[in-house]
């Protein structure tokens, strides 16, 4: 049940009962479970646009978090049994397991249309409430993506350290925002130890241990309610800390500076989004995963009172702001995800830009 009142029936899948949520469509014909278990879709209910979803199963390597985050999940066709030889289990029993309430035999391809059409909207799924006037009371009364603050409700509680791969070369720390578990797994293999500090940490709690860098997270929510997240970014800023910010992250950088950010149509979610990248004047293939974007113009830098930014990639989509890169002190970010859990591998290489970015910091003399 859409809140404009749109209806699609399908049958229970996964956890029996009822849900609501802001209603988005992801575009991957794979990667589900790293989907369900990104906690950038926390509050969200997921329509995956690929009609065969359940194929591979479930298993515990792809977890991206320490649970499924989406709050239900909408599917065409499931499988009817899970066939690799990684599977555990089944992604409906795995579903049941969690509590996600989902629906199945809905026409996926009609829905996407309409949420394209009308934008991201408020969406109740139920197994148990057949009047469909209570099932929309519902839904009109839940809460709306704009304002929600919900980094601190996907955060860790405490802090913890994902040590490097071979010898540590550098030392981060992390905001998490609502960070997946592949991020500090690619920077362990360059080198690189983290230190993954709660969301709500402060500047001063972020440049403590003394790192060579500072990284954003993804996460889920508006970042126009995140001014705690942006008042640390501007502290580490004025220390002049190599820092690198993914997704929510990019957004959080973009507000430090003193850009505004604004709630997208539709979002962007899934795994082909075409991105260039001015920096290289490549086109990456990417990974992306909000529904708010970063305000900037396209063709100058913009002033702040860190010195000139520059929009570095932009969607070839729609021309959405996808990267900024600070001119006057060591920071970028990217609106997309270069962990690639799942998707393409194009933007993996942003990960070494960061060390190098680290690296010349380094060797640059102490004012």
């Amino acid at each position: 049940m859409l809140e404009d009142g749109r209806t699609f029936r399908g049958e229970a899948y996964g956890a029996v009962g009822t849900t609501v949520g802001e209603a988005v469509f992801s575009t991957g014909m794979t990667g589900y479970q790293e989907t369900l278990t990104d906690p950038s879709y926390h509050r969200q209910v997921v329509v995956m646009t690929a009609p065969h979803i359940g194929n591979t199963g479930v298993n515990r390597e792809d977890d991206e978090s320490r649970r499924m985050w989406v709050a239900g999940f909408v599917v065409r066709d499931p499988a009817r049994r899970p066939a690799n030889w990684r599977a555990t289990g089944s992604l409906d029993d795995e579903l049941a397991a969690q509590g996600v309430v989902g629906i199945s035999g809905v026409d996926t391809r009609a829905l996407t249309r309409h949420l394209r059409d009308r934008g991201a909207m408020r969406v109740g799924i139920s197994s148990e409430i057949s009047d469909v006037d209570e099932l929309l009371a519902r839904v009109t009364a839940a809460e709306s993506m704009t304002g929600a603050d919900l980094a601190p409700q996907v955060s860790t509680a405490e802090s913890y350290v994902v040590p490097a791969v071979g010898e540590k070369r550098y030392t981060i720390a992390a905001l998490d925002l609502g960070i997946k578990t592949a991020t500090p797994r690619h920077l362990a293999e360059l080198g690189v130890e983290t230190h993954v500090l709660p969301s709500t940490a402060t500047a001063e709690q972020l440049l403590a241990a003394g790192p060579d860098g500072v990284f954003l997270s993804n996460g889920p929510g508006d970042p126009a309610a995140a001014d705690y997240a942006v008042a640390a970014v501007r502290g580490v800023l004025d220390a002049r800390r190599p820092l690198f910010g993914i997704c929510f992250g990019n957004q959080i950088l973009g507000r430090a500076l003193g850009l505004g950010t604004y709630k997208l149509r539709f979002g962007h979610r899934g795994l082909n989004q075409p991105v260039l990248d001015r920096v290289s004047n490549t086109v990456r293939v990417t990974s992306h995963n909000h529904g708010f974007a970063v305000d900037a113009p396209l063709d100058r830098p913009s002033d702040t009172p860190y010195g000139p930014v520059e929009v570095s990639h932009v969607g070839l989509n729609d021309d959405v702001v996808e990267g900024l890169r600070c001119l006057d002190v060591p920071a970028f970010s990217v609106q997309f995800h270069p962990e690639s859990a799942a998707g393409p591998h194009d933007a993996a290489p942003l990960f070494q830009r960061f060390v190098d970015l680290m690296a010349a910091s380094k060797e640059q003399p102490s004012a």
